[in-house]
């Protein structure tokens, strides 16, 4: 019989549940246990060698030691990536050292393609229309300095392995200002949707208590990783995403979000991966 809570004509869609591998161990170890081109989407934030204060990881080597370190650990990446998958690989600076970023994508030039830079925009400053006074919203570590302007981004670079791997741009995308554009341009096929560019504002939620509520010193929101997945336009009932650098889990979260069917983690520090697992399950 059928079910009279539910009204005729109306279909509840099935719900899909992410499978979560989370492994307190060496990224690279890892990787080299993993099947060669096993993975469709990596999304992931490593170290930026700053000097952050992590747990488990000495943050200051010298360039060229992490440089290499970077090639050991982006190499595996490369062995266990499909042929049409996506490497999004988010990466900061500090004003005192900012040509870190570029070292690190051009470090991996012979064993990826840089397909799409992508801005990760922290906070900004504009002025609404009709308005006299600029607003800043977001938010940013501020810096007490006589050289430097506070740095309110991050980058992260799409990698691919042949640079021509199609992207969902509209699944990203925002809607037009002017309707009038719908019509106008061929390209939109009617659709109100339009790509977004690279510039992608995406503040951290507010929070009351770093140590409880993101108990990690570099994290990148959910939303970023949420919107990689989505440009990358995989199918993800029958997806595999993976994070070496799992941390707290935020990229995790965002594969449960999207229903990527499996999703594998590493992380060295048992502090962080009890939360992340906290936050996943």
């Amino acid at each position: 019989m059928p079910d009279p809570d539910i009204l005729p004509g109306l279909e509840i869609p099935p719900v899909y549940t992410t499978e979560f591998h989370l492994h307190h161990r060496d990224c690279v170890e890892g990787m080299k246990k993993m099947d060669a081109e096993s993975v469709d989407l990596v999304v992931t934030s490593p170290p930026y060698n700053l000097g952050i204060k992590y747990q488990s990881y000495d943050d200051n080597l010298s360039t060229s030691e992490y440089l290499q370190w970077s090639l050991e650990w982006a190499g595996e990446v490369n062995r266990v990536l499909k042929p049409e998958g996506s490497f999004f690989l988010n990466v900061g600076s500090i004003p005192a050292n900012p040509w870190m970023p570029h070292e690190l994508a051009l470090s991996l030039r012979d064993l990826f393609h840089l397909q799409n830079t992508i801005h990760w925009i922290k906070s900004i400053s504009v002025t609404p229309k009709g308005s006299a006074e600029p607003v800043s919203v977001g938010h940013f570590k501020p810096i007490n300095s006589k050289r430097f302007v506070n740095d309110c981004h991050e980058f992260v670079f799409h990698f691919t392995k042949s640079g021509k791997v199609p992207v969902d741009r509209k699944a990203v995308g925002v809607p037009y200002v002017h309707k009038s554009n719908i019509s106008r341009w061929s390209h939109t096929e009617g659709d109100d949707r339009r790509c977004r560019g690279n510039n992608w504002f995406i503040p951290y939620e507010t929070i009351v208590s770093r140590n409880k509520e993101r108990p990690h010193p570099a994290t990148f929101p959910v939303e970023l990783a949420r919107k990689c997945i989505d440009l990358h336009g995989v199918d993800p009932l029958e997806a595999t995403m993976m994070d070496p650098f799992l941390g707290i889990g935020h990229a995790a979260i965002a594969a449960g979000d999207r229903s990527i069917s499996q999703f594998i983690g590493f992380e060295i520090d048992e502090d962080y991966l009890a939360e992340a697992k906290n936050r996943v399950e």
